[in-house]
C-alpha cells in the first residue's frame, strides 16, 4: 500500500512539474498594451505589425490579445501565466519574467549602443512651447544635467547626453508645482528624477501622473500638464500643435516570457507573426 501511494505521489508530482513548465501545443496568450500607449506604437512600428486598412497601414495587433494599461501590468501577467507573451520598457525588467533574445541577440544596453538589438525606442517630454526660463525650464535643464543622466543611465536607460555638464544649482532656488503626465514607461524614472531635484529645491512639488504616452502629450497641448512623458517619437502632428520634444535617454523594449517557459530567443518575424494572430500556438514556433 505505501508503494502504491509512494508511486501516485511521484507520478503527481511529474505532472505537476511537467504543467508548470506548459504545454507545447498551448495556445499563446498575447499580451500588449492597450491603444495609447507609447510602447504599443513602438513596438509595432519597429516590428511592422500593421495591417493595411482603407489603403494605409495601422497597428495590426490581434483583437484576441489581453490589453493592460501599463508595464507593470503586462509584467505581472506574463509572470503568472506560461503561456504568456509581453513586451516592456528594458529599464523595467526584473527577474519575474524572462526577457528572450530576438534574431539572437540578448536585450541589453551594450547591444543597443552597439546597434545589434533593434527594438529600441527614445524616451521624450513634451512641453506646450519652449521653456526657456522658470521652474519647468530648470528642471528640464536637469534632467539633461550629467546629474539627470546619471539616473537614468543607473536605471537602465541609455543616457541622450553621456558628455552633459553639471548641473548649477540657483542661489535664488525655485518653489512650485509641476505636473506631470503621460507614459508609464518613463513614469518610473520620472519620479526617481523629481526626488532628486526636490532634494535641491524643497519647496518645488511635483504631481506625477502615470497614464499613458498618448494622454501625457494631449494633456500637455490642452495644457493639463506642464510636461508630458512620452516613450515614443512624437509625432509631426502632434509638434505642429505647438509641442517641443526633448530626448532625455534610449530605451529598448524587452520581449519576455513565463519564467517557466521553454522559449528562450525568437525572429522578430515570429514575434510581428504572434501578435498578427497568425501564430496561435506554440508548437508552431519551428
Amino acid at each position: 500500500m505505501k508503494k502504491i501511494v509512494l508511486v501516485l505521489l511521484t507520478l503527481s508530482l511529474l505532472v505537476g512539474a511537467f504543467a508548470s513548465c506548459g504545454d507545447a501545443s498551448a495556445q499563446i496568450t498575447v499580451v500588449t498594451r492597450e491603444e495609447s500607449s507609447g510602447t504599443r506604437s513602438a513596438f509595432v512600428e519597429l516590428l511592422g505589425i500593421t495591417v493595411e486598412q482603407n489603403g494605409e497601414e495601422v497597428d495590426g495587433i490581434t483583437p484576441t490579445a489581453v490589453q493592460q494599461r501599463s508595464t507593470s501590468t503586462v509584467r505581472t501577467t506574463v509572470a503568472g501565466d506560461v503561456n504568456a507573451i509581453g513586451y516592456i520598457s528594458l529599464g523595467s525588467l526584473d527577474d519575474s519574467v524572462k526577457a528572450i533574445k530576438v534574431d539572437g541577440v540578448e536585450a541589453s544596453v551594450d547591444n543597443i549602443l552597439n546597434g545589434s538589438y533593434k527594438v529600441a525606442r527614445p524616451f521624450n517630454i513634451v512641453t506646450k512651447g519652449e521653456a526657456d526660463e522658470g521652474l519647468e525650464a530648470d528642471f528640464i535643464r536637469f534632467i539633461m544635467s550629467a546629474e539627470g543622466q546619471k539616473i537614468l543611465t543607473d536605471e537602465g536607460y541609455i543616457a541622450a547626453d553621456s558628455n552633459a555638464a553639471s548641473y548649477q544649482q540657483q542661489e535664488e532656488g525655485f518653489s512650485g508645482r509641476l505636473a506631470i503626465g503621460g507614459s508609464t514607461s518613463v513614469g518610473p524614472v520620472m519620479l526617481k528624477l523629481t526626488e532628486a531635484y526636490s532634494a535641491i529645491y524643497p519647496e518645488v512639488e511635483f504631481d506625477v501622473q502615470q497614464n499613458g504616452s498618448g494622454t501625457g502629450i494631449s494633456d500637455a497641448i490642452s495644457g493639463n500638464v506642464d510636461i508630458g512623458m512620452a516613450s515614443r517619437e512624437v509625432a509631426d502632428s502632434e509638434l505642429a500643435e505647438g509641442l517641443v520634444a526633448t530626448t532625455i535617454a534610449t530605451d529598448g523594449i524587452a520581449v519576455i516570457v513565463n519564467l517557466d517557459s521553454s522559449i528562450d530567443s525568437l525572429t522578430s518575424e515570429q514575434i510581428k507573426n504572434i501578435y498578427l494572430g497568425e501564430i496561435t500556438s506554440w508548437d508552431e514556433i519551428g
